[in-house]
């Protein structure tokens, strides 16, 4: 998305267990009080798992930090971590806490957790330098929660319902311009039509690249005339959710590059966006990374365990906010294809070096919040030509492309064409497209009979032209979400008024 006007798996996920009914908590005999790391196996998807570690104060006074140390198995790695920082020596782990959560009082307690490739679990803990006390796991895992031995069909969703966020089964999704004009003009939040069901508020931008500060304001009087005031705004923020809207932070935008290159730019990014969320009670984050904001380092070649600091900061700052405001944190993400699809057919710079290193960027990104994310809708527009499943290039401005872009989601793909690395199918629900509300919206265009043929096509399976969705039919697919709320008011609301409707007669 601009700021200014631009003219321009398969089976690895059929075999994912959802985390609540794989939970795996190991409990242990009760020892005397005083601190404790208690493990916790939230998901298991067979090659591998999630871990949470759980901090617990239960001395008499105030812990001021902690370092919890492990021993992974031969054979089992370490993945993406988040909420603590991690030193290793082979199989060695040590994890320590980071500048917010380190200080605990007496029976408070914090967290921390990653991934892991492989069946072990995690033996030898330590918490401080002394035994975690209740840390380690058992020596068999319990076979009343084991996860399955034989993965359902590819085309199975995993079988964990999806969250109640609130939002309808097929949503419209929109940014509104608040922070500028843009050609398309200012648009109050109040004059807002009630059709859309998230409202992206584009865009917090940083106050340089490297800062992590985040800063919004609304539109100065000199560019917007008609501008509300702050209070105004806030009391239709209410008023939208009141309705059951969703009202979000859209960060980035195609002039916020954002890059968290060190932990203290994470710190501050989580504190400055805590605060505008705060400021305006807001229900989430939306990230719209374009440009430079994420690139892979040389030699980081595995989505699922990422090493490049702004990608893996970037995870942990997600994680904190989510932690901070709980289950009805509504997270969305707005990439490019170039950041995702692209990685069907290249990742980072490559294994001898040379590639573009922000191919496929956003996908370490994607994978390890894939439990958190609400919705992702990739921008089908301002594209080149992306390779699809049918090893064709498919051309935006067409039904053909976004059917064979989100099929790439519903389906998962082998990143790279690694078929050892696939990156997993989403959840239905978790998934919609975005496209441009009008020709002056950005290069991609496409009139709503071609946007409603593509839905019609990965929804009810009709009407698919020559590509055949590898992911079957998706009744529960989310939506559809657009640049801009402003460009469709100044087109007469042709999105609103032809997909609001539609997507009201799917399933």
């Amino acid at each position: 998305m601009a700021r200014r006007l631009r003219t321009p798996l398969l089976a690895a996920l059929a075999a994912l267990v959802s985390a609540a009914a794989a939970t795996l908590t190991f409990a242990y005999p009760a020892l005397a009080a005083g601190p404790t790391a208690v493990f916790t196996k939230t998901s298991d998807w067979g090659t591998g798992w999630e871990g949470r570690y759980t901090i617990t104060n239960g001395g008499s006074s105030t812990m001021t930090s902690w370092q919890v140390a492990f021993t992974l198995p031969t054979g089992t790695t370490l993945g993406s971590y988040w909420d603590a920082t991690v030193s290793s020596v082979g199989q060695r782990h040590t994890f320590s806490n980071r500048s917010w959560n380190g200080t605990l009082a007496p029976g408070a307690s914090a967290s921390f957790g990653f991934l892991a490739t492989g069946s072990g679990s995690p033996v030898d803990c330590t918490l401080n330098g002394a035994a975690c006390v209740g840390g380690a796991p058992p020596t068999t895992t319990p076979p009343t929660t084991a996860p399955p031995t034989t993965p359902p069909p590819t085309t199975t969703p995993p079988t964990s319902p999806p969250p109640n966020t609130g939002l309808p089964k097929h949503a419209l999704i929109g940014y509104l311009h608040a922070s500028f004009a843009n050609g398309a003009g200012y648009l109050r939040m109040a004059d807002v039509p009630d059709d859309w069901d998230i409202v992206n508020l584009a865009f917090g931008e940083p106050t340089s690249v490297t800062s992590g500060d985040i800063r919004f304001q609304l539109c100065p009087v000199a560019e917007c005339p008609n501008v509300e005031t702050e209070a105004q705004f806030t009391a239709a923020i209410r008023a939208k959710q009141q309705q059951g809207k969703k009202v979000l932070l859209s960060i980035g935008g195609q002039n916020g590059q954002v890059q968290l290159t060190t932990t203290a730019a994470r710190d501050t990014f989580v504190r400055s966006v805590s605060a505008i969320i705060d400021r305006y009670g807001l229900n989430g984050l939306d990230i719209d990374f374009e440009g430079h904001s994420l690139s892979l380092n040389t030699g980081d070649t595995d989505f699922r365990n990422p090493t490049t600091p702004v990608v893996v900061n970037l995870i942990s700052a997600i994680r904190e906010l989510k932690q901070r405001y709980g289950s009805g944190f509504v997270l969305t993400m707005a990439p490019e294809t170039f950041f995702v699809q692209l990685g069907y057919q290249f990742y980072g710079s490559g294994p001898w070096g040379g590639q573009d290193p922000r191919a496929g960027s956003y996908l370490p990104v994607i994978y390890a919040l894939r439990d958190i994310l609400t919705v992702l809708h990739v921008q089908d527009y301002n594209s080149g030509p992306i390779v699809g499943l049918d090893g064709q290039y498919h051309t935006m401005g067409s039904a053909d492309f976004h059917i064979a872009m989100t099929d790439m989601l519903l389906a998962g793909f082998p990143v790279a064409g690694n078929a050892n690395a696939v990156f997993p199918a989403l959840r239905e629900d978790q998934v919609a497209f975005g496209t441009p509300s009008s020709t002056s919206a950005g290069n991609g265009y496409l009139a709503p009979a071609g946007v409603q043929q593509a839905v019609n096509c990965l929804v009810r399976g009709q009407n698919c032209g020559a590509y055949t969705p590898r992911s079957g039919t998706n009744p529960n697919f989310r939506g559809l979400m657009t640049w801009s709320i402003n460009w469709d008011r100044y087109y007469s609301w042709e999105f609103r008024l032809n997909h609001g409707p539609f997507l009201k007669t799917l399933p």
